[in-house]
């Protein structure tokens, strides 16, 4: 993360880059090219997580064997999911958090950085289902600062204990370093936190300027998960 810059993106001709579950995703960071993008620098959100225009997504049934779980700012991680849940049956659960960061880059860029000096991650305002009838769970976020994303950190320490025994598979959008340590930090949080026999996958890994062009390393991908 870094600096505010240029704010005149523009949307597809459609008015949106994909769905979920019925809602139109914008994903701020594919109209930048190469040149542009700066590793994801200074991109803006809506200044609601991704959710001014809709509610947070939930599509929960009784059948699935498999929940997505993902948190998205600018919408990049939010079209990953997507892509994700056309080529699974899973349920699909957003994570919220009480107080939305800033679509200000620079505001967020702050804020993040002194919740992660002080360990004072966000506080969740969600409802998390019984999570027991699921043998997979994808847990999809940014990269922030070459680590987890502060949203996604609160889910696992809050809810680490539901996950004993449960596949895990991480998904993310980062700004062109990978994953950095956030699949570790997972790791150790479900340790801390009492989850047993967890088994991780493969992290699927897109540059947050070209998950529309993932379609087919996403396809990849799940067809490693489900082995």
């Amino acid at each position: 993360m870094g600096g505010l810059l240029n704010m005149n993106f523009s949307k597809k001709s459609n008015g949106s880059d994909g769905t979920i579950d019925g809602q139109s995703i914008t994903a701020n960071q594919l109209t930048r090219s190469n040149i542009e993008w700066r590793n994801g620098y200074g991109t803006p959100s809506d200044g609601n997580d991704t959710n001014s225009q809709n509610t947070p997504t939930r599509k929960l049934t009784k059948d699935a064997k498999s929940i997505i779980i993902y948190f998205s700012r600018s919408g990049s991680t939010e079209l990953l999911a997507s892509k994700v849940a056309e080529q699974t049956d899973s349920d699909i659960l957003e994570i919220v958090v009480k107080d939305s960061y800033s679509g200000n880059y620079q505001k967020t860029l702050s804020r993040a950085n002194s919740e992660r000096e002080n360990e004072d991650y966000p506080e969740l305002n969600m409802a998390v289902p019984d999570l027991s009838q699921y043998q997979t769970v994808y847990l999809g976020y940014p990269i922030w600062a070459m680590t987890l994303s502060h949203p996604m950190t609160s889910f696992v320490t809050t809810y680490g204990s539901r996950l004993s025994g449960k596949k895990i598979a991480p998904f993310m959008s980062e700004g062109g370093y990978g994953q950095g340590d956030s699949v570790s930090r997972i790791e150790d949080i479900l340790a801390a936190e009492g989850s047993k026999d967890n088994t991780f996958t493969r992290a699927l890994v897109v540059d947050g300027n070209k998950v529309d062009k993932s379609d087919s390393n996403v396809k990849h991908w799940v067809e490693q998960v489900k082995k």
